[in-house]
């Protein structure tokens, strides 16, 4: 993403949204799109790309579980309501969010914890399991990025809708469909949103394990991801855009560019595309190109205040202090209900020294909060002010 300092940014589909279909070998061992670079990474088959089977897997305890929550009546009656209310109930599974955490259904079930399109996935398998029809949902929200070990990621997000079969043998308890969504503030504001196949998810999978890899500087391993999500789902423009992150970081130019314009074959609005093309073009000195980009972008993302945000949250990193504080403030002044740019602009207060706006912004994250996880974070954040001061 080119923001103020043009910084290195990766812009993914992390932790929520995604697109589908049917395949369950990902990896081919030619090479279809001219935008895929094998030699920049002669030994990416050595990383072994989990199938489908394996990432909607579920093992006999998980199968269990959904028997218990679901049959009754010797299997004579179901209930999708009861599957739903399992998964969300702490008392019996004690799920917990975590935006970062990707894992195959299997691995989500055992260790509780997992992002939104792993919890939606396990969620697939487990309706699937109990013999109910799921449908994948991509929902159109605005552009929204989140910082993480240095770069910002751009976040996009799924939900499902499962549906119980007509069956004469079988009584259903209660309604015959349920919507779900481990984000209840999607819930709330009612996006559109659009059904997805399978195949596609299992390529934003792809993409959100290829970006944890990138991340650990694991560049061979980040490409046979990347690689497996655009061979999979070619028409899904992020693995292409990522695909250029991640040649422009070997510098390997010529190869981002053109993975940049394959995105923009797609769709020639993807800002994401346009902003990381801008970036490429700064870091080969073509600096009257890059502006051009950048001014174009910025004129259509100066109304989104997650722009702002994520502005603030790199200023901050860098600590520019009053150039943070003040694109959180815009930030706010767009929107005043998210919890991400109060907490943002704790944390500029507290670095400036001003503690007691530091607390004040800090208690309204809290409140703010969208879950369980976030609010005891900002309550940690808190506490250390006041033991601190």
């Amino acid at each position: 993403m080119l923001l103020r300092h043009l910084i290195t940014a990766l812009l993914v589909l992390f932790s929520l949204a995604m697109l589908g279909c049917a395949s369950t070998t990902p990896v081919v061992a030619t090479n279809p799109y001219p935008a895929l670079h094998d030699h920049l990474f002669p030994s990416y088959a050595s990383f072994p790309i989990e199938t489908q089977e394996q990432v909607f897997a579920l093992e006999e305890d998980a199968q269990l579980f959904v028997d218990e929550a679901v049959f009754e009546s010797g299997g004579k009656t179901t209930n999708v309501k009861g599957l739903i209310s399992s998964i969300f109930d702490h008392s019996e599974m004690g799920l917990l969010y975590r935006s970062n955490a990707n894992s195959v259904a299997s691995e989500t079930f055992n260790n509780r914890s997992a992002n939104c399109l792993s919890l939606s996935i396990m969620t697939y398998a487990m309706a699937q399991h109990a013999g109910y029809d799921a449908t994948f949902y991509e929902v159109d929200i605005p552009e929204y990025w989140t910082r993480r070990d240095g770069f910002s990621f751009l976040n996009g997000h799924v939900n499902l809708t499962i549906n119980v079969p007509k069956d004469p043998l079988v009584t259903n308890i209660g309604p015959s469909s349920a919507d779900v969504d481990f984000d209840p503030q999607m819930i709330r504001t009612h996006f559109p949103r659009v059904p997805v196949t399978k195949r596609l998810v299992l390529s934003m999978f792809y993409n959100n394990k290829g970006a944890d890899a990138l991340i650990a500087n694991s560049y061979t391993r980040a490409y046979s991801y990347f690689r497996a999500a655009a061979v999979l789902s070619p028409e899904l423009q992020q693995s292409w855009v990522n695909l250029g992150v991640l040649y422009r970081m070997v510098d390997a130019f010529e190869a981002a560019e053109q993975s940049y314009q394959f995105a923009l074959n797609l769709d020639e609005n993807n800002l994401t595309a346009w902003d990381n093309l801008s970036i490429l073009y700064y870091h080969q000195g073509l600096f009257d190109k890059s502006a051009q980009i950048k001014a174009k972008v910025e004129a259509q993302r100066k109304e989104n205040p997650f722009y702002h945000f994520i502005l603030g949250e790199q200023a901050l990193d860098e600590g520019e202090f009053a150039d943070a504080l003040t694109h959180y403030q815009r930030a706010l002044r767009l929107d005043n209900t998210r919890h991400e740019v109060f907490f943002g602009l704790a944390k500029v207060y507290y670095e400036i020294g001003d503690i007691s706006n530091a607390e004040r912004y800090i208690k309204r994250a809290i409140q703010l909060a969208p879950n369980p996880q976030d609010e005891n974070r900002y309550m940690s954040k808190l506490s250390n002010i006041a033991l601190n001061y």
